[in-house]
């Protein structure tokens, strides 16, 4: 049995294929193929508030492309998720009959909260120590989502329009920084101790670009040198030398800045990096919808 998610952000569009298993009681799902295209629709849809029609054009052919890669793999259920850029888009309701029309594919445009929950849904919690208190920081293209976990239960969580593409094209306001600053201050002040949990691509590469063992937090410290280390090349060389994607060189700047002033706005030293995403929250979804117990 396999699923289907579909991630539509502001910077790339992803597609997970993932292999449902089934263990006595326990239903788990293993990554069976993931392709990401790198069409950012936020430099269209932060700067002009609409997708232009050569990125309406190349995210329908998109989308057919993975509709006939989940013909071949023989998906039994999907969910297609879209995110900041097409919430801002004047013609993102516009773009979502398109795709059902041209692609065949049901496609929901996500509120932030939303978002955040679907990302929640990968169950995390569930790895947390349950005495610690959490602050879950997952940075896209276009928002920041933030949670406070305590005693494994999500006990407060807001959604922000910052991300990476959006402070790329200077439409990040200095209300939303200052809204951010006092929601997370007040978090701080309630919970103490608090240790960060991250997600989002580019704390996923930082991670990588770290060498530490999986299970092993970043340290503020040690992210804050990869950030220093990041900026004293040139964006070219990021990509020549430290081999980095094109859309992932410019952009993992201002997400890992989100990533440390959310830090030490929290007073945040260590940050886990599970590696889990929209994607992978979808895949949860799709499992308690279909395989929960009552389901069976």
């Amino acid at each position: 049995m396999r699923y289907a998610a579909i991630d539509i952000g502001s910077n790339a569009v992803r597609l997970l294929i993932a292999d449902i298993i089934k263990n006595d009681d326990e239903i788990t799902f293993k990554k069976n193929t993931l392709i990401r295209v790198p069409l950012r629709l936020g430099d269209d849809a932060f700067l002009d508030k609409r997708i232009s029609v050569k990125k309406s054009e190349d995210l329908v052919k998109t989308m057919t492309a993975f509709k006939h890669l989940m013909d071949v793999y023989k998906v039994e259920d999907y969910m297609a998720c879209a995110t900041s850029a097409m919430r801002e888009a004047r013609n993102g309701a516009e773009l979502v009959s398109q795709i059902k029309e041209m692609a065949n594919l049901n496609l929901e445009i996500v509120e932030g909260q939303r978002e955040a929950n679907i990302i929640y849904s990968s169950h995390i919690e569930q790895h947390l120590e349950r005495k610690k208190n959490y602050l879950y920081i997952d940075v896209g293209g276009g928002s920041t989502e933030l949670s406070v976990f305590c005693d494994g239960e999500m006990i407060s969580s807001r959604s922000f329009n910052l991300g990476g593409i959006r402070i790329l094209d200077n439409q990040d306001k200095d209300e939303t920084w200052a809204e951010m600053k006092e929601w997370v201050k007040e978090q701080a002040k309630t919970y103490k101790n608090l240790l960060g949990i991250g997600t989002g691509g580019n704390i996923n590469k930082l991670f990588k670009m770290s060498d530490e063992k999986d299970g092993t937090p970043l340290t503020f410290t040690k992210l804050k040198d990869l950030h220093t280390y990041l900026i004293s090349y040139s964006l070219k060389d990021r990509i020549k030398v430290l081999g980095l994607n094109n859309d992932r060189a410019d952009v993992i700047i201002p997400a890992s800045e989100i990533y440390l002033t959310v830090m030490k706005w929290a007073g945040v030293k260590n940050i886990f990096v599970p590696r889990v995403g929209l994607v992978d929250g979808i895949i949860q979804l799709l499992i308690e919808k279909n395989l929960s117990p009552n389901k069976l």
